[in-house]
């Protein structure tokens, strides 16, 4: 077999298994049936729920999705939703509306609308509102189920 045809050979069995790995469910947890019903999610601020900051509303949540969380936050002004922290998930922001507050790894910036944020895995950030309306952003984080 030439070097060629071995890698070729490796690589789609590699890719075959990271399919089928993939495609798994952990024991005891379901698949939800996806339907365009549950699939399209408009925004209800009653079924938002309330936080000491404001509040946070969940398009999409580890229980619903295979990978990744997604959930608008909405932040009074000079609040933020925690301190400073790290974890292994990455997490991605999208500012939507106000002035953002982004701490990481020790330095900091202030963002406004339709500017994106990205944390590393293990990075220690935070963000807060640094303006006198509300800040209103998405959280998309990978669940590392």
């Amino acid at each position: 077999m030439t070097t060629l045809t071995t890698f070729k050979t490796t690589f789609a069995l590699l890719l075959f298994q990271q399919i089928i790995f993939a495609q798994e469910t952990k024991k005891g947890t379901t698949v939800p049936q996806y339907t365009i019903e549950n699939c399209v999610n408009h925004f209800e601020l009653d079924k938002a729920k309330q936080t000491k900051v404001g509040y946070q509303y969940w398009f999409a949540d580890k229980d619903f999705t295979q990978e990744n969380t997604l959930k608008m936050s909405i932040v009074e002004p000079g609040k933020s939703t925690h301190a400073p922290h790290h974890h292994p998930e990455e997490e991605f922001f999208y500012i939507l509306e106000g002035s953002a507050s982004f701490f990481l790894d020790g330095k900091t910036v202030v963002v406004g609308p339709n500017t994106s944020l990205y944390c590393p895995p293990n990075a220690e950030h935070g963000i807060s509102n640094a303006g006198n309306t509300n800040l209103k952003y998405l959280v998309i984080k990978k669940d590392l189920r």
